[in-house]
């Protein structure tokens, strides 16, 4: 269960999902059942072949009773036929089981009455049961697709699904994507006032001094500030080291690298801190782990695996080196979470400044 709900928070995923929910709603739901296309008042150019031999020898019985050259005009143009190639397909009308010859009275006054008809332009003769029927392609003259009230739900229901995507969207995107806001570099250090009360660690735990080395230069090339807060899963902060010049020198960030106990919002017990140098072959990680963590041999020991583990402690500094970067982490903030777990386990709150030199 755990799994599923991790991949249905993966933003791809649920992209996927929705594709194919959207294909199943729209598709068969609403195209085929819903609101179906229905055609109406298409025009005769759209019948079979032998409907339209049948329906020209409906105009000619027409005009033999109405004598109606207009009418038939239109109705020849219906089949996407001039009224000169309307002459042309009067020759072949016994094809469509008509009992008129060529020379019948009724065909010879048609075809003179229509071709005292003016041109109305070309057209695309219509295939007929011979080669000598014309026929048209074109397009229908009216199409309808559902009464006003169904047009009017079909655009309720657009609506909707939109809104729902821009949540979604918002959910999976925006939510969870905290501002990066590059802190102008400082020269001193900050006065921390009322740090909060840290653990006593067990003995013999495994300690990281706070600062290694010295910066390599009093300004540094960039400074940024994140924090976490419970309930953000996704968090994985990430930013760009560029030079005074504009130049790229790499990458820093922290994100999450463990958890503890179950349920939700997840309860996170270790971050990552890496530093990316384009210089350099390898990214470089230290691994922030809970007092609980640190002093748990299998988390310590499985986590070792992702980068140097360190004890969190506030007002900590932590430093990684590449081949020409330089970063120091500061603990800014760290509060521990409260509940069924034991103490330490997990963190409530933690605000890091990240503090980047180029050696």
């Amino acid at each position: 269960m755990e799994k599923i709900r991790n991949s249905i928070k993966n933003p791809l995923t649920t992209g996927i999902l929705g594709l194919i929910l959207g294909l199943i709603i729209g598709l068969p739901l609403l195209g085929w059942y819903v609101w179906p296309v229905q055609w109406k008042d298409a025009d005769a150019s759209y019948l079979r072949q032998d409907l339209k031999a049948q329906y020209l020898c409906m105009i000619v019985d027409s005009y033999k009773v109405n004598q109606d050259v207009s009418l038939a005009a239109a109705r020849f143009d219906s089949l996407g036929l001039d009224p000169q190639n309307a002459v042309f397909a009067l020759d072949s009308v016994q094809t469509g089981g008509c009992n008129y010859a060529p020379t019948d009275e009724t065909i010879l006054s048609l075809k003179g009455a229509l071709a005292a008809l003016p041109a109305s332009g070309s057209s695309i003769p219509v295939v007929g049961t011979s080669s000598s029927l014309p026929t048209s392609v074109s397009t229908p003259t009216t199409a309808k697709t559902g009464s006003d009230t169904s047009g009017i739900w079909l655009g309720l229901l657009c609506v909707l699904f939109l809104g729902i995507g821009g949540v979604l969207i918002y959910i999976f995107f925006f939510r969870n994507r905290k501002p990066r806001e590059q802190v102008p570099p400082t020269t001193g250090e900050l006065d921390y006032e009322n740090p909060v009360d840290e653990p006593q660690s067990a003995p013999n735990t495994p300690q990281t001094s706070k600062v290694s080395a010295a910066p390599t230069s009093d300004m540094p090339a960039a400074h940024f500030m994140t924090t976490y807060v419970v309930g953000d899963d996704l968090y994985d902060d990430s930013f760009s080291v560029d030079a005074a010049n504009g130049e790229f020198l790499g990458e820093c960030g922290v994100g999450i690298s463990d958890t503890v106990g179950v349920g939700e919002p997840k309860k996170i017990s270790a971050f990552e801190v890496w530093l990316f140098d384009k210089n350099d072959i390898q990214t470089v990680t230290k691994v922030l782990m809970s007092s609980r963590a640190m002093n748990d041999p299998s988390t310590r020991q499985r986590l070792a695996s992702k980068g140097e583990p360190v004890l969190i402690e506030p007002g900590q500094q932590i430093l990684l080196e590449t081949a020409s970067l330089q970063l120091q982490a500061k603990v800014i903030e760290m509060v521990y979470g409260q509940g069924a777990l034991p103490t330490g386990s997990y963190f409530e709150r933690l605000t890091l400044e990240l503090s980047v030199w180029a050696k």
